[in-house]
């Protein structure tokens, strides 16, 4: 016995179908959404069987009377289907930053110098900071100074010998 009639019943009719579609796509999640872990993939499927079963059951075994309309059949495949984006960009982002960080390893071995080798400018460079005028300049190094207590101090030329007194 088939209870959809979208002329009669319409509301009815479409909660069917749509919670069918969003059964089916919370199974398709689960079985192939790589960015999910394993716990919410088996909790997407076991949801997504539940609400084809219910989907089954109305259109097919439900002979009148009350039937329950959940919201969260509306809100479950979306909130789902962003959290799996998000998980995958994640999972990508790490893989590219991974990459980026085994490209460069100062720390890895490195092949010996040869000053005979010829220049290769697709060779892996050490990053380096890019110019910058206002950057402060290193100060010049400042001359050791004596130190007044220590007898064995070298007198300042710019400064008349301590007296004692």
């Amino acid at each position: 016995m088939n209870n959809l009639d979208f002329s009669a019943e319409p509301l009815f009719s479409w909660y069917v179908v749509l919670l069918a579609l969003s059964g089916v796509l919370m199974v398709v999640l689960g079985a192939v959404a790589g960015g999910l872990k394993v716990g919410l993939r088996i909790l997407n499927v076991v949801i997504g069987l539940g609400f084809l079963g219910y989907a089954y059951y109305l259109a097919f075994v439900f002979e009148g009377g009350t039937y329950y309309i959940f919201f969260k059949v509306f809100i479950l495949p979306v909130a789902m289907i962003v959290y799996s984006v998000k998980a995958i960009t994640e999972r990508s982002n790490a893989k590219q930053a991974a990459a980026q960080a085994a490209a460069f390893n100062p720390h890895a071995p490195q092949a010996p110098y040869n000053p005979n080798a010829p220049y290769n400018p697709n060779a892996p460079q050490a990053p380096q900071a890019p110019f910058n005028p206002n950057a402060p300049q290193p100060a010049a190094p400042v001359p050791p100074q004596p130190v007044a207590d220590n007898p064995y101090a070298q007198p300042n030329p710019s400064q008349p010998p301590h007296q004692a007194g």
